[in-house]
């Protein structure tokens, strides 16, 4: 054997990571020039720095979600009230007393809880092993959500309708989209809405991130693309009467790239590096995607812009330079009253642009070798106009969190440089006899020629006087590339006469509204492993938009290949996809009991002879295949407030299973109080052997 095949059978060598640890000191967490910085600005009041300051300083407290869009949310909640926040009241960690887990004032219907640990410490310490344990599982079937506090707020603000178009620009990690999708499904327990979320990356493999994400929410109404944020392409639609028209957003989220400097207390590195430089490379990255994401929104639509970083620079100066260039077709909306109930700050008007330390007044004080300095970081003529105090400003100390800021915008009207704009002040300046004969649908026809990036909405370098204008910042109009790191697997839509359709159609019994041309596979030849489906405008966009849109995934698994022997379907139903398909099926469907639920969840296989008698009747009457267990507990008493379940499984030979994935197994199981007659929350097969999950 070589030296690479040689084994060592010597004893391992042990390593005492507790005393290495102690080799690496702690990162100071104080930043001089931090300091000297914001308090300059003024964004904190002098009486509450010092609270500020030792808030930032100490670790961030644990805080999460219990994703509202499925009826299951109050059933968690109430197992979370009951099981677990009543074992930490009392215990201490190193001598600490561990306060009582509380709700977030300001979500609704105490959705959203903050602890009072960090997340090291739930991990670590054994007594908090059942609260790790769940918060991990129930992570990973998307139930709930551990996201930091103040990131909840934006999509909050938004106010998303099911039949909303939502736009995430600068989506990743997916978070705050997870949150968006929920809200999309929020009135919804079967079948979809017919909005969508358009998820946004620039960089491809953190669009794979969120792929992870919001795949756990079994939706078919979002879609993961690949783009510069800046450089959105405007995407042309068909419609009823075959005019091509833009695509415009309902609501957009404009969650921009920024220092990060709101996240001290996560990312204590940021104590040491922490400088300006930072703030004045990331502005005119801010104003360009902002203000792509104005002309992206539909008139009276809503925009939120928002970072995690305390800085005007990059937040009240960004905002303001849009709204001046905007001449009033956009606003800043009022705040006070939504979620009345969180402790803000308002934005400000007046802030200070320094170099090397000392206040600037205008670019041209700024010395000529710096070049990162911009007209739109100082407050414009009109600011007094503006209503930037609508803007919020959050504060650590006061919610007991990181740092954030929020704008809320809404279009009142089109933007001056767009061709409806001009169209409008031109209709205002002609004549009567040719205002009539102008109209907004020829306006439209002809944007269907136009590039990605409509040139008359790119302001002309013409027409601007200063060296250092928002022309500078606004990339001219050319043909959008692809930066493809991964070649994507094709989106391949069914047409009425697919091969494969007939067999499902009768297995399952779908009914003949079923809409098939929304079911979509991942390859043109070979074997159709998975079946996936989307709402009718996803399908529309990916169709439309092929080779103009780089989408990453969207869609819903609702069947999988089996090619199991003697059935005669090849395709089994998918436990992802089954609350929005169930609707349209009318076989295959097996009445359950809660007994019942209890057996199909917690073994693997068991004999159909173990199920209740009505239940193994009503399976046998079937052909070997997939099939789909109804629990519906009002059949066997009214007043139960057990939920309906759709549990996908198989029906075999003698024995039958279930598809659930095993941490949704538990999640069921928990909301039906069933979990305490687990023994040892183990799953076992019809052999008796314990499978661990």
């Amino acid at each position: 054997m070589g030296k690479r095949g040689k084994k060592h059978n010597g004893p391992k060598r042990q390593r005492n990571w507790c005393k290495q640890k102690e080799h690496y000191p702690d990162i100071e967490k104080k930043n001089i020039e931090f300091e000297k910085y914001y308090k300059a600005q003024g964004i904190v009041p002098v009486s509450e720095w010092e609270q500020f300051i030792a808030t930032l300083q100490k670790p961030l407290p644990a805080t999460f979600r219990i994703t509202g869009f499925r009826s299951h949310a109050k059933h968690l909640l109430k197992f979370l009230k009951s099981h677990l926040f009543t074992d930490l009241v009392g215990d201490a960690i190193d001598g600490v007393q561990i306060d009582k887990p509380k709700p977030i004032s300001w979500y609704p219907d105490e959705l959203a809880w903050q602890l009072s640990l960090t997340r090291s410490n739930i991990r670590k310490v054994p007594g908090l092993e059942n609260l790790h344990k769940f918060l991990v599982e129930e992570t990973e079937s998307g139930n709930i959500s551990r996201q930091e506090l103040v990131s909840m707020i934006p999509p909050l603000l938004m106010d998303v309708k099911p039949h909303h178009r939502v736009l995430d620009m600068c989506a990743a990690p997916g978070s705050k989209t997870a949150q968006l999708i929920e809200m999309l499904h929020a009135e919804q327990t079967e079948g979809w809405p017919e909005g969508f979320v358009m998820a946004n990356d620039s960089d491809n493999k953190r669009c794979y991130i969120m792929v992870h994400q919001a795949k756990r929410l079994n939706s078919p109404c979002f879609m993961i693309v690949n783009h510069d944020a800046s450089l959105m392409p405007t995407l042309m639609l068909t419609g009823k009467e075959g005019n091509k028209y833009p695509l415009q957003f309902d609501r957009i989220l404009c969650d921009v790239p920024c220092s990060g400097d709101g996240t001290l207390r996560k990312n204590y590195m940021i104590w040491k590096k922490w400088n300006l430089g930072s703030a004045l490379n990331l502005h005119s990255l801010q104003y360009r995607i902002l203000l792509r994401g104005v002309e992206l929104l539909k008139v009276g639509g809503r925009l939120i812009y928002s970072t995690c970083s305390f800085n005007p620079v990059e937040n009240e100066a960004v905002v303001a330079a849009i709204l001046h260039k905007s001449q009033g077709s956009i606003e800043l909306v009022e705040t006070s009253a939504m979620l009345p109930e969180l402790r803000r700050m308002p934005g400000i008007s007046s802030w200070k642009v320094l170099v090397d330390g000392k206040e600037i007044h205008t670019l041209d004080e700024v010395p000529e070798n710096e070049t990162r300095y911009r007209t739109t970081m100082w407050p414009p003529e009109n600011v007094d106009k503006l209503n930037l105090q609508r803007c919020i400003r959050m504060l650590p100390h006061h919610e007991d969190s990181g740092g954030f800021f929020v704008a809320v915008i809404e279009k009142t009207d089109h933007l001056p440089w767009s061709k409806l704009g001009k169209a409008k002040k031109e209709e205002t300046h002609s004549q009567a006899e040719d205002a009539d004969n102008k109209s907004e649908t020829s306006q439209i026809k002809k944007m269907e020629t136009d590039c990605s990036r409509d040139k008359a909405d790119i302001p002309d370098k013409k027409r601007e006087v200063d060296n250092h204008s928002e022309a500078e910042m606004v990339p001219k109009c050319k043909k959008m590339k692809y930066q493809n790191v991964y070649k994507e697997d094709p989106f391949v839509f069914f047409k009425d006469d697919v091969e494969i359709w007939p067999s499902i159609q009768s297995f399952y019994g779908v009914i003949n509204e079923f809409p098939l041309n929304q079911m979509f596979t991942r390859c043109y030849v070979g074997k159709k492993r998975n079946l996936y489906m989307v709402n009718s405008a996803v399908c529309q966009i990916v169709k439309l938009c092929e080779g103009k849109l780089k989408v990453i995934n969207c869609g819903v698994k609702v069947w999988s290949r089996s090619d199991a022997k003697g059935v005669e379907c090849d395709f089994r139903l998918a436990q992802d996809g089954i609350y929005c398909i169930y609707p349209y099926l009318t076989c295959r469907k097996v009445d359950i009991t809660r007994d019942d639920v209890r057996v199909l969840l917690t073994e693997e296989n068991p004999f159909s002879s173990k199920l209740f008698k009505d239940t193994k009747t009503a399976i046998e009457a079937l052909a070997q295949g997939s099939v789909i267990f109804v629990y519906d507990p009002k059949k066997f008493n009214k007043d139960s407030q057990d939920l309906v379940l759709y549990i996908v499984g198989w029906r075999g030979k003698a024995s039958v299973r279930s598809f659930v994935p095993k941490g949704d197994r538990f999640h069921i199981l928990r909301l039906c109080d069933m979990l305490p007659d687990v023994t040892d929350n183990v799953i076992v097969n019809a052999a008796g052997k314990s499978l661990d999950v």
